[in-house]
């Protein structure tokens, strides 16, 4: 045990991820933050982006992409309570796309009553849908 950490990823729906890794990588609040077993406790919020979960016995990375939540680390356990929770694999790039599309034109239509923050919030996890699929895309080759 001493070599691994358990890992669950967590979204309001379904638990997304749950099992031993070697290492995971998430999006903070203040940047990336990686985690091995032994790490220092710590609670912290996270943004969109990408989770990388590096299984034990596995050479492939697991990748779950969230969208805000919190981060809870001690020495043999991550928890991650993520808003929104998608396996990388499940991702639609054509919906991600179309979110995006869709937040940068409601920005620049200046007639249309619209929550700026929301908009840029929606083109941030747009953006970081799209990262993670091209990141993902570029490891199979």
């Amino acid at each position: 045990m001493a070599n691994t950490l358990h890992v669950d990823v967590v979204s309001a729906e379904e638990l997304i991820f749950s099992g031993e890794a070697e290492f995971v990588a998430i999006p903070a609040e203040m940047g990336e933050i990686g985690i091995l077993p032994m790490h220092a406790p710590l609670i912290t919020r996270i943004k969109p982006g990408a989770v990388r979960i590096k299984r034990v016995g596995h050479d492939d990375e697991e990748y779950v992409f969230v969208a805000g939540g919190i981060l809870e680390v001690q020495p043999y356990a991550v928890t991650i309570l993520a808003d929104t929770a998608i396996r990388g694999r499940d991702l639609d790039e054509a919906k991600a796309r179309e979110a995006k599309r869709h937040a940068e034109d409601a920005l620049l239509n200046q007639a249309s009553n619209i929550d700026y923050a929301k908009a840029q919030a929606e083109i941030a996890m747009a953006m970081a849908q799209l990262s993670l699929i091209q990141r993902m895309r570029s490891q199979r080759r």
